[in-house]
């Protein structure tokens, strides 16, 4: 069974190890700053062998040079972002997939955060790693995509198995947490709200949740709601159109 590991780094940014028992092999996905990451190897006698961009924000790859000065790992992105990445060893795209000990990592597409953003699937180990893109009660700002692309990219995450845990990338659950609430707040979301002030209040991350978790409570994949809809006063609405607007207010909030 893989091992997880959640690396704080940064003000409010997540690495992620993970980790096979019976290979050793060791990945990290995503490096916003290398001395978080290096004590977390350290601590566990691990060494690194893949590292997992999902894009190329500085917050998410800043930290390679100095991981890989110390460990020599294979360097995975995607192709389409490959021109603003740090050299890549193995370029992927959608669809693609490769083996990390004896798990397939699957590549996903998630595209409305940044063009050419992916996330990181371990099916045999219920993970995805979604980065900037779903993120916990949140997805990330439109820097580069459309609504209509990243409505896309959460609709293929919301499909995964509703046990899959969602390691997103950063700390951001209090404050799209208190977004949520403003619009409908249902007896999940007020559930889940006093979990999160709870974990915080003991300075623990809220990151991983649970995919079935985000279907519940998170505003971002609830644009296909009823309920929700209900309540905006766009019933009759196409999702797409719900999350656009819900987006819109967000960035504004």
């Amino acid at each position: 069974m893989l091992e997880l590991v959640t690396v704080p780094c940064l003000k409010d940014n997540y690495a992620f190890l993970v980790h096979d028992p019976e290979t050793g092999a060791t990945a990290c996905v995503d490096v916003p700053e290398a001395a978080p990451i290096l004590k977390a190897l350290a601590d566990r006698n691990w060494q690194l062998t893949h590292v997992l961009l999902t894009h190329h924000h500085w917050d998410h790859v800043d930290g390679l040079p100095d991981l890989a000065a110390r460990h020599s790992p294979i360097v995975v992105g995607a192709a389409a972002d490959a021109h603003r990445l740090p050299p890549l060893d193995l370029a992927v795209a959608e669809g693609d997939s490769f083996a990390f000990g004896p798990a397939e990592v699957r590549v996903m597409d998630v595209s409305g955060h940044t063009v050419g953003h992916i996330a990181f699937h371990i099916p045999a180990a219920g993970l995805v790693f979604t980065a900037d893109s779903l993120m916990a009660m949140g997805c990330g700002r439109l820097f580069e995509g459309t609504p209509a692309q990243m409505w896309d990219s959460l609709s293929k995450l919301a499909a995964l198995p509703p046990e899959t845990l969602v390691c997103s990338g950063h700390e951001y659950t209090e404050s799209n947490a208190r977004f949520a609430a403003s619009l409908d707040l249902t007896p999940a979301l007020a559930a889940r709200l006093d979990r999160i002030a709870r974990a915080r209040a003991a300075g623990e991350p809220t990151v991983p949740s649970t995919l079935a978790e985000e279907l519940a409570t998170n505003p971002f994949l609830r644009a296909r709601d009823p309920a929700l809809k209900q309540a905006l006063g766009m019933e009759n609405a196409p999702d797409a159109d719900v999350f656009a607007m819900l987006r819109s207010r967000k960035d504004n909030f």
